[in-house]
């Protein structure tokens, strides 16, 4: 896939979508550099800004990280752990606060699950490390 400049889809778009599909097909693996912004600007012939537009887009998603010493990585799938439900729990699904996000060290695009306990505890998880399951019936 090439970017088109004179196509309807705007190439910051059009760039997300490639790489998003070289990430999917394992073509960029977890941990694998997506490039740098010169790079990826020159690569395909647009402005570093629609690049920096096309990796904010993948942040946000949740499918690439980016830090100062290591520019733009893919980003790795955690290691998940079950976690039980208790009877009459429930669970609500949402995007975390900045706060939450710098406390709990979060990617960008990584939700958080609240876990209402039903003595009305609530608990405050990683979306993406953890697997909710429910007590087993006898």
């Amino acid at each position: 896939m090439t970017i088109d400049p004179r196509s309807h889809t705007p190439v910051y778009v059009q760039l997300a979508d490639l790489i998003r599909e070289q990430v999917e097909s394992g073509a960029l693996p977890p941990g694998a550099s997506v490039g740098s912004e010169s790079r990826l600007s020159q690569e395909h012939q647009i402005g570093r800004d629609a690049v920096r537009m096309a990796i904010s887009l993948l942040r946000s998603e949740g499918l690439v990280t980016t830090s100062r010493p290591l520019g733009t990585r893919v980003r790795e799938t955690p290691q998940r752990r079950q976690v039980e439900l208790a009877a009459g729990a429930r669970v609500v699904a949402r995007m975390p606060t900045g706060a939450e996000r710098r406390n709990m060290l979060l990617d960008e695009g990584v939700p958080v699950l609240e876990i209402h306990g039903p003595e009305g505890d609530v608990e405050l998880l990683p979306g993406d490390e953890v697997e909710l399951t429910r007590p087993a019936h006898d």
